[in-house]
């Protein structure tokens, strides 16, 4: 188990690179957005992604990112999106000091144990292969208030309406109308954790009401924001890195 520290400034992003060993991201400060193949990962403050070995993977800094990785052996089948304890924040906090000490063992079985047992939320937002499309949808996910209609969509990628439609339907499982309501609730839980009002996260998100978006994010998550926000309470940590 090795640990790495990373201060970042808003906006940096670190290339697709992938490693040999488990990665655990963690951020203690910020946001992050890790774009994987498959999509990306949504990942607030006060939480951490479990990144399989060989699992590339790019970095995309929002905020000023107070940056913690883990590497670890081999054990993940597919990313995670983890609530980071009291205890695992600590820990991962020390493990650049820690794991090299004759506490080390110790420290190592601690991390396995809140790692086992750390609840894990959704945090994914599926990407299309097309590379007309995924260039669309990075775009879309740089600024979930668009609200465009699947007309408007298809004439900016030079299709008809219903074949717009399809791809997404062929590329994701999921009608265009869904995908993007997925994506700005995901994209709605850093500002959510960061104390936001839902009111201005709403419209942000390209909401005209906040009960719209409550309703949205009830039907996606299962929570209201409110109900959301008292379980990430509970799984937080109060204090900054």
């Amino acid at each position: 188990m090795h640990a790495l520290e990373m201060d970042c400034r808003a906006g940096e992003h670190i290339a697709s690179h992938c490693h040999t060993e488990d990665q655990l991201l963690y951020a203690a400060d910020g946001v992050i957005r890790v774009s994987t193949e498959r999509g990306d990962w949504v990942v607030p403050a006060g939480h951490a992604l479990w990144v399989p070995s060989g699992v590339s993977h790019a970095l995309h800094l929002h905020g000023a990112v107070c940056l913690r990785t883990l590497l670890l052996a081999r054990q993940a089948e597919r990313c995670q999106l983890l609530v980071v304890s009291g205890l695992l924040r600590e820990l991962i906090l020390a493990a650049s000091s820690m794991l090299g000490l004759h506490e080390g063992e110790h420290a190592r079985a601690l991390i396995r144990h809140e790692l086992g047992t750390a609840r894990r939320i959704d945090g994914f937002v599926a990407m299309p292969r097309h590379r007309r499309l995924q260039a669309w949808c990075e775009r879309f996910l740089d600024d979930p208030s668009q609200d465009l209609s699947l007309q408007a969509c298809g004439e900016q990628l030079n299709m008809s309406a219903r074949n717009v439609a399809r791809l997404f339907q062929r590329e994701l499982g999921m009608s265009y109308g869904e995908w993007r309501a997925r994506a700005r609730v995901m994209l709605s839980q850093p500002h959510l954790a960061a104390g936001r009002p839902v009111l201005a996260v709403a419209l942000e998100h390209g909401y005209q009401s906040a009960s719209a978006f409550t309703a949205m994010f009830k039907r996606i998550l299962g929570h209201a924001p409110s109900q959301w926000l008292l379980g990430l309470a509970s799984h937080s940590p109060s204090e900054p890195c």
